[in-house]
């Protein structure tokens, strides 16, 4: 016997503290690849900027180790 749960109803009661108030207005969840300036290195700070904007802009809240291989050449890196 299956049970039909009212999505709107569980919402109401539960509130899920992992949104930020600006995702829950957006209407948005995002995982960010950039923690924080964890690095010192300019470099790794602009690939992970660019990471998230992938994210963002594809509506991507994981991306594939393809992805991030065309993020990177996206920012000029060739073998």
């Amino acid at each position: 016997m299956s049970q039909h749960i009212d999505q709107s109803a569980v919402e109401m009661r539960f509130q899920n503290r992992r949104i930020s108030e600006q995702d829950r207005k957006a209407g948005q969840e995002r995982r960010q690849f950039r923690d924080g300036n964890r690095s010192d290195r300019p470099e790794v700070a602009e690939l992970a900027d660019a990471v998230d904007n992938y994210k963002l802009k594809n509506f991507r809240r994981f991306i594939t180790f393809e992805e991030l291989f065309d993020v990177m050449q996206s920012l000029g890196y060739h073998k």
